[in-house]
């Protein structure tokens, strides 16, 4: 498990939180993974008081779950609220880019292009899969922001985690210069106030990556334990 340092003013709760969490999300704690909260206690230093109050919490965001006399784990990746995601990204996401071509602020068009620029220089360099996902998660963001939903974005990511353990997991073995050239396509079509074939660019984005998927957890004996109602 990768540690932090506190930040300024945080509460031991809400560091093992941001610990826990951003560990699961990473993959860095991963599905099906025993938690002890003794151990946490000790690795992050503190009571065992709030690491149980955090993960009762994480058990409500679905990313752990305890299970009667076994203990508790982190959850496996449900293939049914990855498909719930996908629905919500696809259905959201085609409509802000619509508005985005109607109209979208020129300094968050360069953070656009700043953020694809800084894709592209990690694109092949090795261990770089936690920071392009990030950089793949901020780029979306900017959407939203720039179309005046920014809260519909924070909606999506919390009910994302799911569809984002599985995004990063793809990363680790998928050619991310097509991710890359996909973020082209929208930068384009803002740039050029072009909504043609906005459907077709946000369906390969989004949803074409399931298929994909399928064919990973078919072929990786180690990730068909990470997941659970594949059909």
């Amino acid at each position: 498990m990768r540690l932090y340092e506190k930040k300024y003013k945080e509460t031991g709760k809400d560091y093992a939180y941001r610990v826990l969490k951003d560990n699961i999300m990473s993959i860095q704690l991963k599905p099906g993974d025993l938690l002890s909260e003794s151990d946490l206690s000790q690795k992050l230093n503190i009571s065992r008081t709030p690491i149980r109050e955090v993960l009762m919490k994480l058990k409500s965001e679905h990313l752990i779950e305890v299970k009667p006399q076994s203990g508790t784990y982190i959850s496996l990746i449900d293939w049914n609220l990855i498909e719930e995601a996908v629905f919500m990204r696809y259905t959201l996401e085609k409509e802000v880019l619509k508005e985005a071509c109607d109209g979208f602020p020129e300094n968050l068009l360069m953070e656009l292009e700043k953020n694809i620029f800084a894709q592209s220089l990690i694109v092949n360099k090795e261990d770089n899969d936690i920071e392009f996902h990030r950089l793949d998660k901020e780029f979306h963001k900017l959407l939203f922001l720039g179309t005046n939903k920014v809260h519909i974005w924070d909606s999506i990511t919390s009910l994302s985690t799911h569809y984002n353990r599985m995004r990063l997991l793809s990363e680790m073995k998928s050619n991310k210069e097509q991710i890359v050239e996909q973020h082209k396509i929208y930068l384009d079509m803002i740039k050029n106030k072009s909504k043609d074939g906005i459907e077709k660019v946000i369906e390969r984005h989004i949803k074409s990556p399931l298929k994909e998927w399928h064919i990973m957890i078919e072929e990786r004996e180690d990730l068909k334990s990470y997941i659970k109602n594949k059909k």
